[in-house]
């Protein structure tokens, strides 16, 4: 029997404009087929065993009941999405951590859990599926859809062997990051609270739980398409691809939305690229059909420049290294054009023409890509205008030379500003924040490349301003995460909610606000411990 037999109607939840098109307009497990908030006599287990799920793309599913759930912290901007204030949470913050914990239903939702496949670490691995994640609902907002899960709220009928929760440290990062991307400009899902738990889980060791609520306008992935391709169920490839159209591509033929996704899948990894941000794991079920940032797992910011740099110690291969990336976009692309061009001719062998339309197609990637960068790094250089060689004689000797030296790339790209003022202090300043850099000769180079090649180029007397709009100062590096979550495990569980306004509203300051004392050293220089540090998938 449903546990959940009351529901969280605070003033602000009651102020949510539900709109479930997903499960109303597409095919679902038949296993169960109610909702355990309309029909709570329905055994609690058919919402957990795990299942082979065929002929349908979303299974019911009911968050379980968290031991002691803690309000940590609620994103205001997340919030204000979906119409929801974060003063409202903290009115009650018990409930709202019943609420957000998925311990306590929230009146009007009906959670769900995507049926997806997708390959892993370039292996196709069948049947994955959201299997500790429940979608809440979808809501809509200033014309805007926002699709809310709960992740870590238990097992779903994709859970497969694991145990459907997530720990602490992992939530923190996640909560935090996709904030932060956010407001350093990366296309993300986003996020809305992070509630801790006393539920003990073991992982590696035995770590303590907690459950993050997340959105994004879908979370339709690329794997979602491929599952029912592999299965030859191309009827069901197709409704889910006139739903994607129908909701986020209005008037989109099949083609025009792969050419779409291309495109958006391009100018996310540009963005990723210029900051220094690698993701770590990205297998096709983590691939965004809107061409947003998902499922941060072992993610990592560059500390010292390395075009090699590896951040997830489960990809000893180096599939997912920063340098990767693009590429491996693009073969994600490849996997999902597939089943679109499948859907594209209505025949299980597409016709040369397809098969030529979708080449064409994912060609336009490397420019796109390409363009993107660009863009995005003439703005963080500074340049006066754009010229065809940017690429080739200002970013990329650049960042040659930050790789020769293994110097702090957030640090080199906020340095960027200060060159006009003093060529020598820049130049010295690069070479104490880099680990491996013959000094002198070094310097040299540097110098050269600033007074010869760099200054030349750049843009009017303010542009130094406008760098440091776009170069930020303080970033989620590796070490940083450990220490709030080491802060957080100690105690001092308010630390998050000071983080996150610091990686949000604050990550361009020169300075770290009042109130963060202790913050300044995130834009220091990298502790020894913390250089390179790698995270892996278990969360």
């Amino acid at each position: 029997m449903s546990t959940q037999s009351h529901a969280y109607s605070s003033a602000a939840c009651t102020r949510l404009q539900w709109a479930d098109t997903f499960t109303r307009e597409l095919p679902g497990d038949t296993e169960v087929k109610e909702s355990p908030f309309v029909n709570s006599k329905v055994d609690e287990s058919k919402f957990r065993a795990p299942r082979e799920v065929r002929g349908a793309l979303w299974s019911w599913a009911l968050p379980e009941q968290q031991p002691n759930p803690q309000l940590i912290s609620v994103s205001q901007e997340g919030a204000s999405l979906v119409g929801l204030d974060a003063a409202d949470f903290w009115k009650e913050p018990q409930a709202a951590a019943a609420a957000w914990s998925g311990s306590a239903a929230i009146e009007g939702s009906r959670p769900w859990a995507h049926n997806y496949g997708g390959h892993q670490f370039g292996v196709w691995a069948g049947q994955l599926g959201d299997g500790r994640a429940a979608s809440l609902g979808e809501v809509l907002r200033n014309g805007q859809r926002w699709e809310i899960q709960l992740k870590g709220a238990g097992r779903t009928p994709y859970a497969r062997f694991a145990d459907g929760y997530a720990v602490r440290r992992s939530s923190i990062r996640e909560y935090l990051a996709a904030e932060h991307l956010n407001a350093l400009g990366v296309p993300t899902s986003r996020s809305l609270s992070l509630v801790f738990t006393d539920r003990t889980i073991l992982r590696e060791t035995p770590e303590k739980g907690a459950v993050v609520a997340r959105m994004a306008p879908s979370w339709v992935r690329f794997g979602s398409f491929e599952l029912p391709a592999s299965r030859h169920d191309h009827d069901l490839t197709r409704k889910l691809a006139d739903y994607v159209i129908s909701r986020h591509f209005p008037g989109l033929s099949y083609a025009e939305l792969l050419s779409r996704v291309v495109e958006s899948t391009a100018h996310m990894v540009a963005h990723w690229q210029a900051l220094g941000f690698c993701h770590g794991v990205m297998n096709t079920d983590n691939m965004s059909i809107l061409g947003l940032t998902i499922d941060y797992g072992p993610f990592a910011f560059l500390d010292a420049y390395d075009a090699g740099f590896i951040c997830n110690h489960s990809d000893p291969a180096g599939r997912y290294a920063f340098s990767e990336q693009p590429r491996v976009a693009l073969w994600n692309l490849m996997r999902l054009a597939g089943p679109l061009a499948r859907v594209m001719d209505g025949q299980p062998d597409p016709a040369p023409e397809t098969v030529s339309t979708i080449t064409a197609i994912l060609n336009e990637f490397g420019s796109q890509f390409r363009n993107e960068y660009t863009r995005i790094m003439r703005l963080k250089f500074g340049l006066a205008s754009a010229r065809d060689d940017d690429l080739e004689v200002i970013i990329q000797p650049y960042l040659d030379l930050l790789q020769e030296a293994k110097t702090d790339y957030t640090f080199a790209m906020r340095t960027l500003s200060r060159v006009p003022g003093s060529v020598d202090a820049a130049v010295d300043s690069l070479a104490e924040r880099s680990l491996a850099c013959n000094a002198e000769a070094w310097k040299d180079k540097l110098r050269t490349y600033f007074t010869s090649v760099y200054i030349p180029r750049l843009g009017p007397s303010d542009a130094a301003t406008q760098m440091n709009k776009v170069n930020p100062n303080f970033v989620l590096r590796n070490w940083v995460a450990q220490d709030i979550i080491d802060r957080a495990e100690n105690g001092d569980a308010e630390w998050v909610d000071k983080a996150l306004k610091l990686f949000t509203v604050h990550a361009f300051d020169d300075h770290a606000p009042s109130g963060m004392e202790g913050a300044e050293k995130y834009a220091g220089p990298v502790p020894e411990w913390g250089e390179g540090l790698q995270c892996s998938c278990s969360s």
